[in-house]
């Protein structure tokens, strides 16, 4: 192994003990000792990327929170001698409007769901990737190796995005205040959790998981009469709401502060986690309809000012280390080990997140249901 390899490793050790992520006890006694042998196995960087010179180069990214921790972060910086540049978004949308927010895009990496990837490569926004400088690949369970069998990730034979991280979209609940195991998103309607629940900010998803609820074969595809429906059960979940929340960290803080009963898991098992660890005791459910799923990936922006420099961020984040991090840190799954919350299992009532029929009228009903329209003010 090269001595900046070892001096790397070195240093992310250090740096996760002194962030306490392996501070844990009963079941996960051991799970210190994992984070060694992860890190031991962290393969020798590509003498082409290794070989970066000490100078002022940027490495532009575009993730969201989770992704990219501070150590991480470092360890990168300080093994290729760089600076990163990170930047959160909480929402498809912002992240939509930061790629545009000037051309070509000002990131040189990012992370997002399938389908987004399809339609920054519709818009060509995104570069072919060079998947030999992305070895860490193999250490991929295999369906994820197989980028052809994802839906949104080739295009023209060219690769252009690579899986990190999933998780379902469920429904999570306080078990002291829900003492039956809710069977449907539709018990996010019912008038005994009036001001106790919580719901993520998201024109796209709202109106999928909704149609879901209502039994729509296609939440991705609603016709007009579907789409009347749903906006006008989104209307009626109003009376319930304590609040729209955008951030994991936000909804845990209002969950626990306003003892919230009920919450639409935008970031499914990552909320669930940061809800365990405040103390409270929820459960979390795929209801009988099925639910969303995401499954997020590292691509590369088309004008990226150093590719090889971008390509190695993408193989870092493949590491087993990072991987074992994103789990034992956010509570989500990585692409590199079986997932720790039977998301496979339940593969047969989860609906991977695709582009939507109308992207422009969802959010423009979106943004009049949240700013409080009253229901007459709506199309009948």
């Amino acid at each position: 192994m090269q001595p900046g390899v070892q001096r790397w490793i070195l240093d992310l050790l250090r740096s996760i003990r002194r962030s306490g992520a392996y501070r844990c006890a009963g079941k996960y006694a051991s799970c210190w000792a994992v984070a060694i042998v992860s890190l031991g196995l962290l393969s020798c960087i590509s003498g082409e990327a290794a070989a970066q010179p000490a100078n002022e180069n940027v490495l532009r990214v575009l993730a969201w929170p989770g992704y990219a921790d501070d150590d991480v972060v470092k360890a990168f910086e300080s093994h290729f001698h760089v600076k990163v540049e990170v930047t959160f978004v909480d929402s498809d949308e912002a992240l939509w409007s930061r790629m545009h927010s000037a051309s070509p895009p000002p990131f040189d990496v990012l992370a997002a769901n399938t389908a987004e990837i399809q339609r920054y490569t519709r818009d060509e926004m995104l570069e072919p990737l060079d998947l030999a400088r992305i070895p860490n690949r193999r250490h991929q369970l295999p369906n994820f190796q197989q980028l052809s069998s994802i839906g949104g990730l080739m295009r023209d034979g060219n690769a252009y995005a690579i899986p990190f991280t999933y998780s379902s979209m469920g429904l999570i609940y306080d078990r002291k205040q829900v003492p039956v195991v809710p069977h449907s998103m539709l018990e996010l309607w019912n008038p005994r959790y009036r001001g106790k629940v919580l719901d993520f900010n998201s024109a796209q998803h709202n109106f999928s998981f909704t149609a879901l609820a209502l039994g729509y074969p296609d939440p991705f595809r609603l016709t007009p009469t579907q789409m009347h429906a749903v906006t006008r059960k989104l209307i009626d979940l109003r009376r319930n709401l304590l609040s729209y929340y955008t951030l994991p960290e936000e909804a845990s803080a209002l969950f626990v502060q306003h003892h919230a009963a009920l919450m639409f898991g935008n970031y499914g098992t990552q909320q669930v986690e940061l809800l365990r660890r405040a103390g409270v005791d929820v459960g979390y459910v795929i209801p009988d309809e099925g639910a969303l799923a995401w499954l997020d990936c590292w691509a590369i922006t088309r004008g990226a000012s150093d590719l090889v420099l971008a390509h190695a961020w993408i193989n870092y984040m493949l590491e087993p280390a990072i991987g074992a991090l994103l789990t034992q840190r956010q509570g989500l799954a990585n692409t590199l080990t079986p997932s720790p919350d039977g998301v496979s299992e339940a593969g047969r009532r989860l609906f991977w997140i695709q582009p939507v029929e109308d992207i422009g009228e969802r959010e423009a009903l979106w943004s009049r249901i949240e700013s409080g329209d009253r229901p007459e003010s709506f199309p009948k």
